[in-house]
Order: structure tokens, then sequence, then C-alpha cells
């Protein structure tokens, strides 16, 4: 890894000044308001903050970290970049699309993780965007430390001659973070530019970088909106865990004001029966959101993340007493490898 520039600012126009950054994103992103799922509801005014269309390769939220990642791979000379992800991973699409148009090659490790899927499963959605950008992909099992499977790849190469660089899985470290950390720059002007004060932001939260570089910005700029985030993998403590050590280190480049764990808000109320495992819940936000707004989701984050938003609206847990922001973290692409949980049930009823 190499050094990064620390320029510890609190204002909002300049919190990221002399951190590398490559342009991969178009923003910034909408921020919109969502009329007819509010009205559908009856809840807050409902906005989204639309990291769907960041642009590169369908878009999604792993752009932003990229510019960082990717901005840190070339200063030290990389010609390859190694990764991991789930088979229908989102990062890994995004990273392969990533070194593509920066001239790099990108060598992916895929984790069957997710159980009973079927061919088609890793054939479409993702995998095939993987293909289409010449990624060098290989298959692992479920449960391995995937992290350390890429390590010992980008050794590998390493001792063959290349110049690889590492990104962990979801681009989730303190580099990936800042990508977030600029979300929530953006965010904050847009919401000035608009005269709005939301009471909340509401994420799905997984690899635990967006989370974490979102509250790290947040902290830097003195903003105390409170972010919830739906946990997709993790129990509730260790994504919490997972979250503020991350956001720890992310922050601790921007200010030397410590975070305290309690800016940290997880539900995992919502994950089912694990990672990429269809709920009823996320077929039903899914669909709900389509319906009402044409907005897609995506059956792994975003989908999950919305039916906690839902869920905790119809709960009583959010309440009717201002406007809420749904970050939306693109993904759905990985629609078509989850064909059977919407054409099927909507035959069905």
């Amino acid at each position: 890894m190499s050094e990064l520039t620390r320029s510890k600012r609190t204002k909002r126009d300049d919190i990221l000044a002399g951190f590398k950054r490559v342009a991969l994103c178009h923003q910034p992103t909408a921020l919109e308001q969502m009329p007819r799922l509010t009205e559908a509801l009856g809840g807050p005014r409902l906005w989204i903050k639309r990291d769907d269309c960041t642009g590169l390769a369908t878009g999604g939220n792993k752009t932003r970290k990229l510019e960082f990642l990717m901005a840190d791979a070339m200063s030290v000379g990389a010609d390859i970049v190694v990764t991991q992800g789930a088979v229908q991973s989102n990062h890994v699409r995004q990273t392969a699309a990533a070194a593509c148009k920066l001239g790099l090659d990108c060598y992916a490790l895929l984790e069957r993780r997710v159980p009973d899927r079927g061919q088609a499963y890793e054939q479409t959605g993702n995998v095939l965007f993987d293909h289409m950008f010449n990624t060098q992909i290989e298959f692992r099992p479920p449960g391995l430390d995937m992290n350390a499977e890429a390590k010992a790849v980008t050794e590998r190469l390493r001792q063959e001659g290349r110049k690889p660089y590492f990104i962990p899985g979801g681009g989730s470290n303190e580099i990936g973070a800042l990508g977030y950390v600029s979300t929530a720059q953006e965010l904050l002007q847009q919401c000035d530019a608009l005269q709005l004060s939301p009471k909340l932001v509401v994420l799905s939260t997984g690899s635990a970088g967006t989370h974490a570089g979102m509250i790290a910005g947040f902290h830097a700029m003195g903003c105390t909106i409170p972010i919830l985030g739906i946990s997709v993998r993790q129990p509730e403590q260790v994504q919490i865990e997972n979250v503020y050590n991350l956001a720890v280190k992310t922050a601790a480049q921007l200010t030397d004001k410590p975070l305290s764990r309690d800016k940290v808000i997880v539900d995992d109320g919502y994950v089912g029966e694990g990672y990429g495992i269809p709920t009823e819940t996320m077929v039903a936000a899914t669909r709900m959101l389509a319906r009402n707004e044409g907005i897609l989701l995506d059956p792994v984050y975003s989908g999950k993340g919305m039916a906690g938003l839902i869920g905790q609206i119809q709960s009583g847990q959010i309440t009717n007493v201002g406007d809420v922001i749904f970050l939306h973290t693109g993904g759905s692409v990985s629609l078509f490898a989850y064909e059977e949980q919407f054409i099927t049930k909507d035959k069905a009823g």
C-alpha cells in the first residue's frame, strides 16, 4: 500500500483534497424524491441517492471506492489487480471494468458462497460481464478466507514477474472507504442546496466500506444525521464491530476527533437464511420499488436494504417525523441470476 496524503480538513468542499484519485464515476449522482413509495407506505417523506447510476459497467457503489483504490494501484506501478467476491459480485464486475478503463488486467476469485443456485447463476448477470471484461476467473468453494486466498494469488503473480495490486472484497479498506467519504460530502452539499434536513440515512451494509465511509465522512464534517445499516450477511454485533473498526481507520485520515461506537447502527433482521439467499421481504421490497418508482434494486444488497427500510416504517421503528434518504448501492445486474424468484412468483400470484 502506498503512502496516502492525509489532509485533515473538515470543510465540505475540501475534505478529500490531497488524496490520490482517478475519475471513474458520473457524479454527483441524483438525489430524488420517491413520492409514490412515500404515499404507499404512509410514513416519512422518502428520498433516494442514486449511486446505482455511477456509470461504470452499469454503475454501483463500488465504483466510488475504486476511484481511490485504482489511483493507489496506478501510483505503485501495478499491471494487474487481484480481488475476490461471491459469484454474483458487483464489486468484481466494477473492478474488472475499471481495470479495462485504465489498461490493467484483472484476476478475480469467485466464492460459491450462495447454495443451490443452479448453473445459470454462474453464467449470467455479473459473471457474464466479468467475462466481457476479460477477467481471469477462478471459482472457490464456500467458507474459505477469501482475502487470504486472493493475497496468495497476488504473491504468486508477483513471483511470476507481474506487478499485482490486491484489492480486498468489496473494496473495503481505509482507501476504498474514502469513496463514501466523498459520497457523504456530496450528499450534504445536495441537502444544503435543497434546504433539506434529513432525519435518517438508510443503506445496506455488507463488507463495511460504504457504511464506514459514510460514518467517517459525516463525522469529519460534524454532521450528526444517523446512518442505519441493514445487514445483508453478518449478525448485528459482528457487523457493528466490522464497520466501527473500518470507520475509525478511515476517519483518522480526515480528523483527529475521536469517533464514538454508538455512531454505528445495524439491523440484522433482514438477512434471512444468509448472504445472497432470497427472502420474501426482499422480493416484495424489490417489486414494490420497481412498481411505484420504476427503480430496480438487486437481490443481495439493496433489495434487503430496502426491505429493512420498508419494514421499519411499517413496524413504526421509523416514524413520520421528516425526510429519510435511502442510499441505492446498485447491483440490478444480478437480478438476471435470480429470475425465478420474480417471474415464478409473478405467475403464481
